[in-house]
């Protein structure tokens, strides 16, 4: 487990991906700083999501069924027209799973 993100093994993977050194960009030093800050098991989380897209933490790819494609499609298209939930029913979901 990745308990703590470590910004220069990270730098290190994508460098070995790459075949060169790789600067991160500074959206991703910022990301990795922000997680530093925040619980080990979220921080194992996101480390997760970063190495996932490369095959890494051996975990499968997963497939979208054709129901999810079209949920996400329905979305992307909502929110390319600025359709997106107000702070009012956003509120009203966090109060729905208690956070």
């Amino acid at each position: 487990m990745l308990a703590i993100l470590d910004l220069n093994y990270i730098e290190h993977y994508y460098s070995m991906m790459s075949g060169s050194r790789c600067d991160m960009t500074k959206l991703l030093e910022e990301a990795v700083a922000t997680a530093r800050r925040l619980p080990a098991e979220m921080q194992d989380d996101i480390a997760r999501a970063i190495l996932a897209p490369a095959g890494e933490e051996g975990g499968e790819v997963y497939i979208l069924t054709p129901e999810e494609e079209a949920a996400i499609a329905v979305s992307k298209a909502a929110a390319k027209r600025g359709e997106f939930a107000t702070d009012e029913e956003v509120r009203a979901v966090w109060a729905k799973f208690g956070l």
